[in-house]
């Protein structure tokens, strides 16, 4: 069985001050669906945007961040564990930061831990650890996490759930003749270097935080599939019925069969 990382961004989880439920169930019947064919971990953005639906503190002050987070965590993952019971599937929760990468003991029991949930028929939903942690401990982003995570527990495929369709070949909010490049063999410095425009005061990215995930996961001879999460139908299509209508793939295999085989 194949071996597949989610990653699911802020903006998709929340709306500005509650949590978006429909969204979230949305996402975890996909998962549900999913798990019936691959292994699934999921990486989850959103502890802050959720802490900020209880107390809207401000979250350009790094303490406020960091309590902002304290209160979204449980919020978060008690939204979670209500959808997925749902499902019958159970869950666990694994906080992650740079540093549990840093070495290979660290490495080693990321990789037991999440080996032994998956063996348990778990689904492991990895976050950052941002609460106790100083600014070089993390990623900073979570597509940064998400690739990693893929790669150090030998994931076939990481796919990033996001408030956009795919990769355009030019800004769509510039142009609206822009199209999405279904496949992406090479990423350049130049789109590397882009400016960071994230498009939710929640997310911590933009479009090049997922170029690097992508870049990192070719670089490692993996694949990322990039689609928009707020309507999931592009990842069932892509995951469940092996067709791509929509969403960007970023492989270095020759043709897209090969990688849905």
């Amino acid at each position: 069985m194949k071996r597949i990382v989610i990653k699911v961004g802020s903006s998709v989880l929340t709306n500005t001050n509650s949590m978006a439920k429909e969204r979230m169930l949305n996402l975890v019947s996909l998962i549900a669906k999913a798990r019936k064919k691959y292994e699934v971990i999921l990486v989850t953005s959103g502890a802050v945007s959720a802490g900020y639906t209880a107390v809207q503190l401000n979250k350009s002050i790094p303490t406020s961040k960091k309590v902002l987070a304290s209160l979204g965590q449980p919020i978060l993952m008690s939204s979670y564990k209500k959808l997925f019971d749902i499902f019958d599937v159970t869950i666990s929760q694994i906080l992650l930061t740079e540093e549990d990468f840093d070495s290979r003991v660290h490495t080693q029991i990321v990789q037991d831990i999440i080996d032994r949930t998956l063996k348990n028929d778990i689904l492991p939903i990895v976050n950052e650890n941002d609460i106790s942690t100083t600014p070089d401990q993390l990623f900073g982003d979570n597509d940064q996490l998400s690739a990693h995570v893929a790669y150090h527990t030998n994931s076939d495929m990481l796919v990033i759930l996001s408030d956009i369709d795919g990769y355009f070949d030019s800004n769509p909010k510039n142009n609206p003749k822009a199209k999405i490049r279904k496949i992406v063999s090479e990423i350049t410095e130049e789109e590397l270097n882009q400016k960071h425009t994230p498009n939710n005061q929640f997310a911590t990215g933009g479009i090049v935080t997922k170029l690097k995930a992508a870049k990192y996961m070719m670089d490692h001879n993996k694949e990322m599939f990039l689609c928009n999460g707020y309507d999931v139908s592009s990842a069932k299509e892509f995951l469940i019925e092996g067709t791509q209508n929509k969403g960007t793939l970023f492989t270095t295999k020759k043709s897209r069969q090969e990688v849905l085989s």
